[in-house]
């Protein structure tokens, strides 16, 4: 029992007496209750414990915890110290996640941004995020025409004009390059790669009030996207608000606020397309028009063309028309109650059932034609006329050989057919003299 309160009676009687004390004692035997007490004046000092509100350290501290006390037992012999009161420990504080810098922070978002068609940047995108930098440019002409085009400005202008966002190797995943699509075009003039022929087998270009939109069927192996891909959608937006693919930009002479045609080209700033499946469409809104961002809505990515951009899509039907605005997608009419669809979460989810069927707008004057008629008939492959010149930091593609080097050259062909034919005239009319 003595050692039982042993350490109680260090505490307050001090070393020292109580060593004196248990020295008048066999070992093992209890103390008397009769020991003197000492004064107030002898107590040792009160070891006061931290307050709760003491920062308890999140880390291994470089020094020991104070020991209020130690006592080492011997045989009849006892040691003890005691330490001063306890100073509260310094709070030690891990690192918060704020003070690494976010490289997207201070991005400007690609709807932000405003181009003019005759003076387009080299590339629209100039940050360097967590995504990387833009990977195409955006001034196309005849020095980055062909099948390496990294073009990423497209045109939606007409059924035998426009751009689709495809892939940059052969069998290309949409989820896998969306930030590096490039513009596949009807037309070798656009810059960027050409679809071949026979890619496209059903397109239906329409035009209404607050946008254009061209919808139909492809052959999407033609152009560079596998052909089992269900895709996805591309828009100006994307987590970090770069676009899908990043600084690509839409532009369009055919909005209804303008004489269509008459070659003033509009930036689309809301746009919205989708490639897979074996079907497309792509939609630019007028960005004069009440509710661009509604029409072109980027949230539905996967309910793909048939709610985004209802449309025939009919095989072998090549056509032009005028129609009235679609819905806007994820809205609908449900018992005379308008109702908003919501995309179940997260995307592992799968979207069995739609409660809703997508209406597809009216249509008027429409005219068809024959694909052979306003697409290219056989597969050709545009290859650049000249080597294209990337500056480090942006700037111009530019050409090694003077604009239009195609037609120089067969202007070269015909001044040597002249030539010759110059000189086997010279020689017949010399023989005839002779005569």
């Amino acid at each position: 029992m003595a050692r039982s309160f042993f350490s109680t009676l260090v505490l307050v009687m001090g070393a020292s007496t109580v060593a004196g004390v248990l020295a008048q004692y066999p070992a093992g035997a209890a103390p008397a209750l009769a020991i003197p007490v000492p004064t107030p004046a002898a107590v040792a000092p009160a070891v006061i414990a931290p307050s709760a509100a003491t920062p308890i350290p999140s880390a291994p501290l470089a020094y020991p915890l104070p020991n209020p006390a130690m006592v080492q037992l011997a045989g009849t012999t006892a040691v003890a110290s005691a330490a001063g009161p306890q100073q509260p420990a310094p709070a030690i504080f891990a690192p918060s996640a704020s003070s690494t810098p976010d490289p997207d922070a201070g991005l400007v978002p690609l709807t932000q941004k405003r181009f003019d068609w005759n003076n387009l940047p080299y590339q629209a995108d100039t940050d360097n995020g967590k995504r990387g930098r833009q990977s195409g440019y955006n001034i196309c002409n005849s020095t980055t025409a062909g099948p390496g085009s990294l073009c990423q400005t497209a045109v939606i202008n007409s059924v035998a004009d426009f751009c689709l966002w495809g892939g940059t190797t052969k069998d290309s995943i949409i989820g896998n390059i969306e930030g590096q699509a490039v513009a596949w075009c009807t037309k070798p003039t656009r810059g960027a790669r050409l679809i071949p022929a026979g890619a496209l087998t059903g397109v239906q270009f329409m035009r209404t009030p607050d946008y254009v939109q061209v919808t139909g069927l492809i052959n999407q192996a033609l152009i560079d996207i596998a052909s089992g891909d269900y895709g996805g959608e591309l828009d100006p937006h994307g987590a970090d608000e770069r676009g899908n693919p990043m600084g690509a930009i839409v532009f369009t002479d055919s909005f209804t606020s303008l004489t269509n045609g008459n070659g003033t080209y509009v930036q689309a700033v809301e746009w919205h397309s989708f490639m897979g499946g074996g079907k497309f469409c792509s939609k630019a809104c007028d960005p004069t028009g009440l509710y661009p961002a509604q029409f072109c809505q980027h949230i539905y990515d996967r309910i793909g063309c048939e709610y985004n951009a209802p449309a025939s899509y009919a095989s072998g039907v090549f056509e032009s028309c005028e129609g009235d605005n679609q819905d806007f997608p994820g809205i609908y009419v449900s018992a005379g109650t308008t109702m908003t669809y919501t995309q179940p979460q997260p995307e592992t989810v799968p979207i069995t059932t739609m409660p809703y069927t997508a209406q597809i707008p009216k249509s008027s004057n429409c005219v068809r034609y024959s694909s052979t008629a306003i697409y290219p008939t056989t597969s050709i492959s545009v290859a650049p006329i000249a080597t294209m010149t990337t500056p480090p930091s942006g700037g111009h593609p530019t050409s090694t050989k003077a604009p239009g080097g195609s037609q120089n050259n067969e202007a070269h062909g015909t001044s040597v057919s002249s030539a010759i034919g110059l000189t086997l005239l010279a020689s017949v009319l010399a023989f005839i003299s002779m005569l």
